[in-house]
């Protein structure tokens, strides 16, 4: 081997360098484990030993915040934590670049795009032409000024544009605001506290990536990442100023809510405007009082709170106030009133009572002063020890402040803080106008909610509405677990490899260990160079690149050993092995199908299956590092030692030799077998179907466990009951369930999540231990044991994505390695067939997935990790296809015969023992995996099983033939005019 000496400089510099990169890991763990142990179990003094270091030196120079940056990043289902994608809204930016227009053609389009979109168009793309074809008969432009001829927009849009002069300005603001989301963004979760968080955008779609590992508190972090901190100030009308208003709403609803009749006249003569609070008699009084019945009146005169609701009555009061007949009613007194609820004590509780306030607005309906004057925010206690946030204002706003408070202060009644239409506190100016420009927000706070929302007001507001598309949430509980059964299985997986090859191939399969053990070092040292996120489908794809990195090894020692055979000295045999000739042809072109797939599937997957291909990559690239350098490195040192290298044992030396098999003889009977395999999987899969999940169908996934087993099927009974569809299936052990419903999937408002975690809740409450809050069974920590372990969110919207996506991986992936086949073997057969095989092979994995996704114990779903096992399934089918073509090229190349099938049998029969040793020592991987890898990736693993062992299948009886019945005998006899030196 040429330039030995820097190879070998260059390997013991990786490797250094990888160890001094995974070194800061190791001292990152050390000092949890220390803080652990410190805490005793308290997460509040754990994290707090933590704090105490951050900024002291703990490692050559670094600080703990400075090392824990440089580990290798555990990913959410290893770590415990959230992960979200956030659409932000094109139509909240759209109306906001208009002002809120009222232009019917514009409103009218933004209603309907949503409707029109189709395919893969973007919702900007949909609306121009919508916004087209609603103009069409007013021959409305988008440059009017009712419309985008606004402030915001007149120094870019002018008078006469057209509207595709227009269109491209629009696009650049849309994508400026989608940018000062992301900025927002960033801003409110780097001072959340979070350990490092991932938050990056996806393309031109505006939709942003939200990565927070170790993250518990779900619905804090959902309201922090959705919420716009719309923060506004108002003044106030008195109850004496709309009292009227009120009774008169109540007669005009009379008119079309109840039937009068003599005794409910008499009943409302009767009981008048009773109170709400304590009358018991509902069911009458309904029947008399539209709006007393559910609304109380404030009867205390110069008060800024007008009335009281129960909170579950407050939504139908709300649409009384949205009627035009009851709009008509608003007398010129109070022309511009709106209307806002004060906060909740309680959230959850239907019946607790909300406050009403009457806002004074103006004819654009706009607060006096906005969230948008506040230059810092922090929080703080109240004089009565309340918590509160304590703001300051920017010039503008301190003038706007003191005039407010000055006319507040001689009217005698309030201001209004208002955070996103929720009047937080409402009080009173007794001294006169302030200035300065500090103002202070107190009311019903929590100590967590002052110190999210002086984050947000730091941050400031988005600029449109956030959507949470997709989300999966895990529990740190069960993040451990994960971890535990990962290194199990890869510690088993790995021992099986080690062994093996030192019983198939002696002192080579021990030097081929060697080389392996470098290779491990280098996939981790790269990943934490890098700072790569390892997921667990990233652990599964590093222990499957241990099974496939030992098929290089096994490629250079078979041949090898066929040379040997063929009376060359050891040193020759090794030095043809490692030619382009030799072994070097094969390894290369089956590392580059598979490479293929592998970045196809990193482009287009996403959380974990990213960190899969991510893995699956460094891996490729470490192991023919490993393979082709080290090994040799190795066996030349053994051979310089005079050491015999007989790459067997006594016991291996002579299997596979001398093998006959007429494969292609016998191809007419793999066709039959085949093609019923084929047929029988294309009927269940059009029949019985496939068993979708929420990737591709939109959903809600729960995966809970519980203290006791519990019954499915009557499990699924309650939760039907509640969501009215739904789905409950043993997930592992009969104390764990999966639980999956589609209700409400596509509503995105900020409070639809907690809805469905409070309906889920309440519906297996009697299967939970009695003394389980809500918080408890919601909330993840690092000992959970019952409740809500991890759930998942995918819209409708972003199931379509990830069905295209897979769809293109798969159809993408072929064509890319059919064409690399067809230019690297001059015949598109090769490409036929190889492709051919691979169709077979993922049509046959789909069928057993269909037929028995309701028969074996473990979870079958057709998900976004099942796309990543069938990109790896084609990865490896034709890893095994090409190492055999080759040989047949070869073969055929240096053999001047008319005897095609005689010299392609052979070829066949001399790879068997390369191909049965790889698929044995990668089947010994998986099925470590599939046993001890955890229930989470468990179906993801069989796909790969099934797929490896039906993809060895038609490596030989599939991919060969079709190759070969595909070319005409004149093309066969061709084949032997390629020359030695081709």
């Amino acid at each position: 081997m040429q330039n030995k000496g820097l190879i070998k400089f260059f390997a013991i510099i990786f490797a250094v360098a990888c160890i001094y990169q995974l070194s800061f890991t190791f001292v990152a763990n050390s000092y949890k484990e220390k803080a652990k142990s410190f805490a005793n179990g308290n997460p509040l003094k754990e994290q707090s030993y933590l704090d105490s270091i951050s900024n002291k030196e703990v490692y050559m120079g670094y600080t703990f915040n400075q090392v824990t940056e440089k580990q290798i990043n555990k990913g959410l289902d290893l770590e415990g934590g959230i992960n979200v994608i956030l659409q932000i809204s094109v139509k909240d930016i759209l109306n906001g670049l208009a002002n809120n227009s009222k232009n019917p053609v514009f409103v009218k389009a933004l209603a309907e795009t949503s409707k029109n979109q189709v395919g893969n168009q973007t919702y900007f793309d949909a609306f121009f032409e919508t916004f087209e074809k609603e103009a069409a008969a007013t021959k409305t432009q988008l440059a009017s000024p009712d419309i985008f001829l606004t402030k915001t927009l007149n120094e870019v849009v002018k008078i006469g544009m057209t509207n595709d002069q227009v269109k491209p300005i629009l696009k650049q603001e849309v994508i400026k605001s989608v940018e000062s989301a992301f900025e927002v963004l960033r801003k409110r979760i780097d001072q959340f506290g979070v350990t490092q968080p991932n938050i990056q955008m996806l393309g031109d779609t505006g939709r942003i990536l939200v990565e927070l590992p170790g993250a518990k508190d779900v619905d804090r972090i959902k309201k922090l990442l959705q919420g716009t901190a719309q923060l506004e100030f108002w003044e106030t009308y008195k109850i004496d100023e709309v009292y009227q208003y009120f009774g008169a709403i109540n007669e005009e609803l009379k008119k079309t809510e109840i039937s009068t009749t003599d005794a409910a006249v008499a009943e409302v003569k009767k009981t008048g405007i009773d109170s709400l609070l304590t009358d018991k008699n509902d069911t009458l009084k309904t029947q008399v009082n539209p709006l007393f019945d559910k609304f109380q009146m404030q009867t205390q005169q110069g008060i800024s709170v007008v009335g009281y609701a129960k909170v579950k009555d407050t939504a139908v009061i709300n649409s009384y106030f949205k009627r035009n007949n009851i709009k008509a009613l608003i007398p010129n007194s109070i022309a511009n009133v709106k209307f806002a609820w004060g906060k909740s004590n309680d959230d959850k509780n239907k019946e607790a009572v909300l406050e009403l306030y009457a806002l004074k607005g103006n004819r654009s309906n706009e607060a006096p002063i906005s969230g948008g004057v506040i230059t810092n925010a922090t929080d703080t206690y109240d004089s009565f020890g309340k918590p509160a946030v304590s703001m300051q204002m920017n010039g503008t706003g301190a003038n706007a402040w003191e005039k407010m408070t000055g006319e507040v202060s001689k009217q005698g009644n309030a201001i209004a803080i208002t955070l996103d239409n929720t009047v937080y506190s409402a009080p009173g100016v007794s001294k006169g106008p302030i200035s300065g420009g500090s103002s202070e927000i107190s009311g019903n706070f929590t100590v967590e909610e002052t110190k999210d929302l002086a984050n947000v007001l730091r941050a400031g507001k988005l600029p449109a509405r956030a959507d949470i598309l997709q989300s999966d949430v895990v529990g740190p509980s069960l993040g451990m677990e994960a971890i535990d059964s990962g290194i199990m299985s890869f510690i088993i997986g790995f021992s099986l490899v080690l062994l093996w090859m030192i019983f198939y191939y002696g002192k080579t399969g021990f030097y081929a260990n060697l080389a392996l053990l470098v290779n491990i070092l280098f996939i981790f040292g790269v990943l934490a160079s890098f700072g790569a996120v390892l997921t667990l489908p990233g652990i599964a794809g590093i222990v499957l690149t241990i099974g496939m990195a030992v098929d290089a090894n096994v490629i250079i020692f078979e041949r090898a050993k066929e040379e040997l055979d063929s009376g060359k000295t050891t040193e020759e045999a090794v030095n043809y092995a490692f030619t382009w000739k030799g072994a070097m042809s094969s390894i290369v072109d089956a590392n580059i199908t598979t490479f293929i797939t592998a970045l196809i599937l990193f482009f287009l997957g996403t959380g974990p299956i990213k960190g899969f291909a991510t893995t699956l990559l460094i891996g490729i690239l470490t192991s023919l590092f490993t393979a082709i350098f080290i090994t040799r490195m190795l066996l030349d040192w053994s051979l310089s030692k005079g050491e015999k290298l007989a790459f067997s044992t006594g016991i291996t030396k002579n299997w596979f030799k001398n093998l006959n098999f007429d494969f292609l003889g016998k191809r007419k009977i793999a066709y039959v077998i085949s093609g019923v395999l084929i047929i029988a999987s294309l009927a269940s899969i059009f029949t019985k179907k496939l068993n979708l999940g929420v990737d591709f169908v939109g959903g809600r996934t729960f995966q809970v466990r519980f203290d006791q087993p519990v019954v499915a099927p009557d499990v699924a009974k309650d939760l039907v009951a509640t969501f009215g569809s739904a789905e409950a299936k043993v997930f592992g052990n009969d104390n764990q369930l999966k639980i999956t419903t589609k209700y409400k999937v596509d509503e995105e408002s900020e409070g639809v999540d907690k809805e469905v975690n409070v309906k889920l809740y309440e519906s297996l409450k009697k299967y939970l231990p009695s003394n389980l809050t809500y918080e408890e069974f919601v909330v993840t920590s690092d000992t959970k044991t019952v409740g809500i372990m991890q759930s998942s969110k995918v819209s409708g919207t972003i199931s379509k994505d990830i069905t295209k996506n897979s769809i293109w991986a798969v159809v993408i992936s072929l064509l890319v390695v059919f064409l690399y086949l067809m230019i690297s073997f001059r015949k598109w057969q090769f490409g036929l067939g190889a492709v051919a095989a691979v169709a077979h092979d993922v049509i046959i994995v789909l069928g057993i997935f269909s037929f028995f996704y309701n028969v074996l114990p473990f979870n079958m779903e057709i998900d976004q990790a099942f796309i990543a096992a069938i990109l790896t399934v084609i990865g490896y089918s034709l890893n095994d296809t090409v190492i055999v073509f080759d040989r047949v090229r070869e073969y055929l190349n240096y053999n001047s015969t008319k005897d095609f099938d005689g010299l392609t049998n052979r070829a066949l029969n001399t790879t068997l023992s390369r191909t049965i040793n790889t698929s044995a020592t990668t089947l010994v991987v998986l099925i470590a995996i599939f046993a001890f890898g955890g229930e989470t990736i468990r179906g993801f693993v069989f796909a790969i099983l099934v797929g490896i062992l039906v993809g060895t299948y038609s490596s030989l009886f599939v991919a060969t033939p079709i190759m070969r019945d595909s070319m005409s005998e004149k093309e066969k006899l061709k084949m032997a005019e390629f020359k030695k030196e081709d």
